[in-house]
């Protein structure tokens, strides 16, 4: 298949300041003269920021890896991963067009498209929202006919489904992704024929849980996301709990408190006319899908590439601390960014190495003096929000080195890595 360059080009292309960042933290993954090597994932974020991947995109990224123009073209258009004409605002739909999937409907699949969003693939919807295409093998055959949205998998579908789905998302909603024929997982449609002792305490499988808990099927990562009727707080989170009023009661990150609700909602909802689309209706947000009960908080993970440099991940509850029931465990207050553009070096608290710096900061903290601050009931908040490293924030004793760091002091730890002796 011939893939060309859409015929109307941006005139420029550039890197957020955070989506910049990461790319030049790709490229210090590989050695003197290969930097050409993180081609693809640069080209991808260049994707997920714009929406599709124009020409300055590529030449932007070809500049950044030293490489010739032609070079960076013959790898974006080789791979059907990346879109070279716009998509739809709200989502993309790729459309499993092989054979498990033809056999079992995805030509009805195809014909929702066609209804729905567009005659032809690769052409937006009429509201500019949607778009489609067929696709070739998606690696979930037992489950077809099925698609891709966004960055999710929509399984075991039905023409009349793909229809709801559609419709859910072009009012503001996100349709829990996975099965949609009541399967956990690709069992028998007839149900479980071995391992069926015991009781299955998960909700959703593995997929879907992540899914649910990064909440980012069709963001975009470039501060614009597309306003959803379940909006993503500014940690990348999926709200659990809405009133009929459009009022936040409670987060998947703990309780809100009642003098801190306002400003949370004022953070936590990207605008809607900021996106070019109308303010999502108050009254809607009730029926938002929500994240499924327990799903993991997965935002150290959020960003595909964060540096993973840290140890082993510790055990879920604390050791020696006072268990703190979770309806009483508090969400420290946040950021939204760093205080004056830069932040506090948090490594030097023992116990915090690079890939935990990255956590705190995208969950709101920056600086010394608001660890220094947290109180047992926020200290438990995080402690059980920490994905991989659940506990270190008792177990290091974060608060007690944090308030002597924000009052100028140092600790031995501290000496360490200034001196450089702490990798």
């Amino acid at each position: 298949m011939l893939r060309r360059l859409h015929h109307e080009q941006p005139a420029s292309f550039a890197f957020t300041p955070a989506n910049l960042e990461w790319a030049k933290g790709q490229i210090t993954k590989y050695p003197e003269g290969r930097q050409a090597s993180a081609i693809i994932p640069l080209l991808w974020r260049a994707q997920e920021q714009e929406g599709w991947l124009t020409r300055p995109a590529i030449e932007a990224v070809a500049d950044m890896l030293g490489m010739a123009y032609i070079r960076a073209l013959e790898v974006a258009t080789f791979y059907f991963m990346f879109q070279l004409a716009p998509v739809g605002t709200v989502a993309h739909v790729q459309v499993c067009g092989t054979t498990s999937c033809m056999i079992c409907g995805a030509e009805d699949l195809i014909g929702v498209c066609k209804e729905k969003i567009a005659g032809s693939a690769h052409k937006l919807s009429a509201d500019g929202k949607f778009s489609w295409e067929e696709v070739e093998c998606l690696g979930s055959c037992a489950n077809a006919p099925m698609v891709q949205i966004g960055k999710d998998y929509y399984e075991d579908l039905t023409a009349d489904k793909l229809r709801w789905i559609l419709d859910e998302l072009a009012a503001g909603r996100v349709p829990t992704p996975g099965p949609q024929n009541g399967r956990f997982t690709s069992e028998p449609k007839s149900g479980l024929t071995s391992l069926t002792e015991g009781e299955r305490s998960e909700k959703a499988n593995g997929s879907v849980a992540r899914a649910l808990a990064l909440g980012d099927t069709v963001k975009r990562i470039d501060g614009t996301e597309v306003p959803l009727l379940t909006p993503w707080l500014k940690d990348d989170k999926p709200r659990a709990e809405t009133r009929a009023d459009g009022k936040p009661v409670s987060s998947r990150l703990g309780k809100v408190p009642a003098d801190k609700a306002a400003d949370i909602e004022a953070n936590a909802t990207i605008p809607a006319e900021k996106a070019g689309q109308p303010p999502a209706q108050p009254e809607a947000a009730a029926a938002a899908v929500q994240p499924a009960a327990g799903a993991a908080s997965a935002t150290a993970q959020a960003e595909p590439g964060a540096p993973v440099l840290d140890s082993q991940p510790e055990d879920d509850v604390p050791p020696g601390g006072v268990v703190i029931p979770e309806s009483e465990q508090v969400r420290p207050e946040a950021l939204q960014a760093a205080r004056g553009g830069k932040a506090d070096d948090l490594k030097r608290i023992k116990g915090i190495g690079p890939k935990l710096e990255v956590l705190c900061n995208r969950l709101g903290f920056y600086h010394f003096d608001q660890i220094a601050a947290w109180t047992p009931q926020e200290i438990a908040w995080v402690d059980q929000n920490l994905e991989g490293f659940k506990g270190r924030v008792t177990r290091d004793q974060w608060v007690a080195q944090a308030k002597l760091l924000a009052s100028g002091q140092d600790t031995d730890f501290s000496r360490r890595v200034d001196k450089g002796d702490v990798y």
